[in-house]
């Protein structure tokens, strides 16, 4: 059963049983990436890690090529 189908039943289950109906799929996509990206920017700082610039290092690491092992670092 796909996504809209799963809503198109609790939409019809809910206005059968005078109930609330449920937010459609997607509605609340951004405030989740937000909250993921704030809660990863904080756990940065806590670390004491950089907030900001971390997209562009982990793309130049995956442009270069590997010289060998890495240890995984915090930042």
């Amino acid at each position: 059963m796909s996504i809209t189908q799963e809503y198109l039943l609790a939409v019809h289950r809910a206005r059968l049983l005078d109930e609330p109906v449920p937010p459609a799929p997607g509605t609340h996509d951004r405030q989740v990436v937000r909250g993921w990206r704030d809660r990863r920017r904080f756990r940065a700082v806590l670390a004491g890690c950089p907030a900001r610039g971390r997209l562009r290092r982990a793309l130049a690491r995956l442009l270069t090529a590997p010289t060998g092992p890495r240890r995984r670092s915090p930042c």
